[in-house]
């Protein structure tokens, strides 16, 4: 894994400009980045299509410009990026293990500020046939937000300020947890 810091290389500091998974059992199979620098959703398809591609399913989770009746300014992402690297390779690997046709996967989200209209995450998965690469998107983003630790601060027009998110969906997920 290869991961630069803002603030003296601190691995533990919360903000960071890349990092990128590489480890060699999976740089054929995984993109995975936590980055201020977000690839594009056409990188990302590049990446995961083959020769034996046979659909493609992407998810591109942007900001929007409001949240129970207030106006978004931005969205800002703060992480721990050795971990969050580490269990986003782990979440690509049950995938695979879950939806065994996979080829393979894109799993990047960004670091620092994500403007409204802007896209936070994008995951992409390729397979022979449609349905698991829809279901593996699914899961990877459920997942993604149960497992990785990123975090997510609103931050609002005005002087309404900001506000740390917890997410909802997971919150609700977790509740019918067997």
């Amino acid at each position: 894994m290869t991961t630069t810091e803002n603030n003296n290389n601190n691995p533990s500091n919360t903000t960071a400009t890349t990092a990128t998974d590489n480890n060699n059992d999976d740089n054929e199979a995984f993109m995975i980045q936590v980055t201020e620098n977000l690839p594009s959703l056409e990188d990302c398809y590049n990446f995961v299509v083959t020769g034996t591609s046979g659909a493609v399913s992407t998810f591109v989770g942007i900001t929007r410009d409001n949240y129970q009746g207030k106006q978004v300014a931005k969205l800002s992402y703060e992480g721990y990026v050795p971990m969050a690297v580490k269990e986003l390779r782990k979440l690509c690997r049950d995938a695979r293990t879950k939806y065994s046709s996979i080829d393979k996967i894109a799993a990047v989200h960004i670091l620092g500020d994500c403007p409204v209209g802007q896209a936070s995450v994008i995951l992409a998965a390729s397979s022979p046939h449609r349905r698991d690469a829809m279901h593996c998107t699914e899961y990877l983003i459920d997942e993604l937000k149960r497992r990785i630790p990123i975090w997510k601060r609103e931050v609002y027009e005005g002087d309404l300020g900001s506000v740390w998110k917890e997410n909802a969906e997971t919150r609700q997920m977790e509740r019918f947890d067997v």
